[in-house]
């Protein structure tokens, strides 16, 4: 694997594939990676013939009180899991350059509609903050395919979203979330969590899986589904395992607005706090 941090060696490898009639996969990352990062790069494999992935901890997706300073910094183990799982080209900017300007001076992309709600509103101008830097990775890389984790799947629509509406000729791939034998999705943030705090971590997708099969169960009995009722009592489960609910909700799983009994494809959105751990997790739910 070869890893570059100027975006000219960067564009250079990537013409001389071209030049090849290559194809590209991207696999965009924050670093300090785990089985999930990997399980990217092995997805990416089945699409394209060469793989790029980068770590850049992106300053603009960050609140100014949240965790950039502390976010976990793995350079050397990163370069060597992505070295084994067969990836082509790491590319490692400096936020001087990706924002050359600073953040205050810097283009910005939004996403209206889907960035709203959730994670959107919990933190303000995080999904500004993606959208900007994927959209500026993708015209960077200028891939075929461009793998993301489902764990984020807020985010995954917003990307799917700006692809769509902006005409990217990129093909977004969602790759399901990888997860600890006890439910836990795997997160670069789960290594905030103390022994004690990652016993109960789990909760939060015990109970996505316990509503789940309320709301499943319901449906299949031609039964009204109280999706409020039913998530408010999921929301007190959590809380009461001792973790802190920051939203869960029943959407729409395209449009992620709040589902109706005629909605069919659903996904459950949930994000709590357990220690200094931020954890979010999801559930799609097909009800046929």
């Amino acid at each position: 694997m070869k890893t570059v941090s100027q975006i000219s060696e960067l564009r250079a490898q990537v013409n001389a594939w071209r030049q090849q009639g290559l194809t590209v996969a991207f696999v965009p990352t924050m670093g300090n990676l785990h089985a999930g990062h990997i399980s990217l790069v092995d997805e990416a494999h089945k699409h394209a013939d060469k793989i790029v992935a980068s770590i850049f901890v992106n300053p603009m997706q960050f609140g100014a009180n949240e965790d950039i300073d502390s976010y976990p910094r793995t350079m050397v183990d990163d370069q060597q899991k992505l070295t084994a799982a067969g990836t082509d080209l790491l590319f490692t900017p400096t936020p001087d350059i990706i924002y050359p300007k600073g953040l205050a001076k810097q283009s910005f992309i939004e996403v209206p509609n889907i960035s709203d709600g959730y994670c959107g509103e919990s933190r303000p101008g995080h999904f500004r903050g993606v959208a900007t830097v994927v959209c500026k990775l993708f015209n960077l890389v200028q891939p075929d395919v461009a793998c993301f984790g489902l764990k984020d799947y807020q985010q995954v629509q917003v990307i799917q979203t700006m692809v769509e509406d902006l005409s990217m000729p990129i093909t977004i791939i969602p790759v399901a979330t990888t997860r600890e034998d006890n439910g836990l999705a795997l997160s670069s943030r789960n290594g905030y969590l103390t022994a004690e705090e990652k016993a109960i971590a789990p909760v939060l997708h015990k109970n996505l899986q316990w509503l789940a099969e309320k709301i499943s169960t319901g449906f299949s009995q031609n039964d009204s589904i109280d999706f409020i009722g039913l998530s408010k009592q999921a929301v007190k489960a959590i809380n009461e395992a001792g973790l802190h609910t920051d939203y869960l909700h029943v959407c729409q799983a395209q449009t992620l607005q709040p589902a109706s009994e005629d909605d069919t494809q659903l996904v459950i959105l949930a994000a709590a706090h357990c220690g200094k751990a931020r954890l979010i997790d999801n559930l799609q739910l097909k009800l046929t």
